[in-house]
């Protein structure tokens, strides 16, 4: 299975998230594309997604594109552990859990930070990031 997570290079919160996902990916399913590089621009023209908005984390598995918290709880559903019981979220009526990932996205800058360049991934996972 394709999984590819694309995010914004550019915002601390989503590199943090970025860097979870990575320590919970024990089986080094996933791999990631900054929105910001041609490989993440082109999934999400692909996916029929602004590049621009950068506003979600997009979760592309098949061919299929996910965003905002379907995108997250897909992506938890594929820890091991205790970090596989954030699915339960999914209890959650889906216009809460989009009002409420609305809002984290859209202060993530102000709460979080920026970052003026892009993400370096690790050498150690480099390769699991497309260019």
């Amino acid at each position: 299975m394709d999984s590819v997570i694309v995010f914004d290079g550019c915002c601390s919160l989503c590199a943090r998230s970025v860097g979870f996902i990575l320590e919970r990916d024990l089986d080094g399913v996933f791999k990631f594309a900054a929105s910001q590089s041609g490989a993440g621009a082109a999934l999400l023209a692909k996916a029929g997604l602004d590049a621009e908005a950068g506003d979600t984390v997009v979760l592309i598995e098949n061919g299929t594109a996910y965003t905002r918290s379907e995108a997250a709880l897909r992506i938890a559903a594929r820890f091991h552990g205790p970090w596989r019981l954030l699915t339960w979220f999914r209890a959650v009526p889906r216009p809460l859990r989009e009002w409420a990932y609305r809002i984290i996205a859209r202060k993530r800058y102000a709460w979080f930070g920026g970052r003026r360049e892009c993400l370096v991934p690790p050498e150690d996972v480099r390769d699991r990031f497309l260019d």
